[in-house]
């Protein structure tokens, strides 16, 4: 592509020229509610275009263009911002686009990789995304800390941020289940902080429960500890 006025219909006929119509329905039962339209593309073919879309003069003109009109689109704009290398310029375009992320598919795709190497500037941010009154901002703040605050960078203290998340946005079904994979995880890299969470209560019956049936599933927490955490199940009222 070229820097012109044609770049969104050049864009569109090559999104179109991935189509896959079974992948395309296939997706449509996944993402309930969506309000992009639906082309049908699969991710690596996504991804591929998008390291070639972000050598074109049209990619800047992309990013600002918001909202969107396919949710392939949304991928594509998750898959550019995540190859910003300027840490103050990625905080800048996430900052626009998240308000656009309608759906967990586009949010869990959003893996910046600048927050690999360098994490210690997303922490103020984080705190201020899981605060939001919107759903995909709070998921994206939680998966973030899932993502890089596990290991050398943890704190007990995140943990209590995530069981603290409030108002109308803690009760939506894709935030509590971010909450359940967060704490899941947790347990598998920081059972003993983690653990307190659980035995004290902090969090709502459903997400207690559901992170419960996480960690119980996966193969990083051991026997003895599986066992321990399957007595902590608390009935719903």
């Amino acid at each position: 592509m070229s820097g012109n006025k044609d770049w969104e219909s050049q864009l569109e006929a090559q999104l179109f020229a991935l189509q896959d119509s079974a992948y395309r329905d296939f997706n449509r039962s996944l993402l309930p509610g969506l309000r992009a339209e639906l082309i049908g593309v699969r991710i690596p073919q996504l991804r591929a275009l998008a390291k070639t879309f972000a050598k074109s003069p049209d990619c800047e003109v992309f990013l600002h263009s918001l909202p969107h009109r396919y949710h392939e689109e949304n991928h594509l704009h998750s898959f550019l911002i995540a190859g910003i290398k300027d840490p103050e310029r990625l905080l800048e375009e996430l900052e626009r686009f998240l308000p656009y992320v309608e759906n967990w598919s586009v949010c869990d795709s959003l893996t910046p990789r600048l927050f690999k190497t360098r994490p210690s500037f997303l922490l103020p941010k984080i705190r201020e995304w899981l605060s939001s009154e919107r759903i995909y901002t709070v998921r994206f703040g939680i998966k973030m800390l899932m993502d890089h605050y596990l290991d050398e960078f943890f704190s007990p203290e995140h943990l209590i941020w995530v069981s603290e998340i409030g108002g109308a946005v803690a009760e939506e079904y894709y935030v509590r289940m971010m909450q359940a994979w967060y704490f899941a995880t947790a347990l598998a890299k920081q059972y003993d902080a983690a653990l307190l969470i659980l035995t004290e209560n902090r969090l709502p019956v459903w997400t207690h429960n559901k992170t419960i049936q996480k960690a119980v599933e996966s193969y990083r927490i051991t026997d003895q500890q599986k066992t321990f955490l399957r007595t902590l199940r608390r009935k719903e009222k």
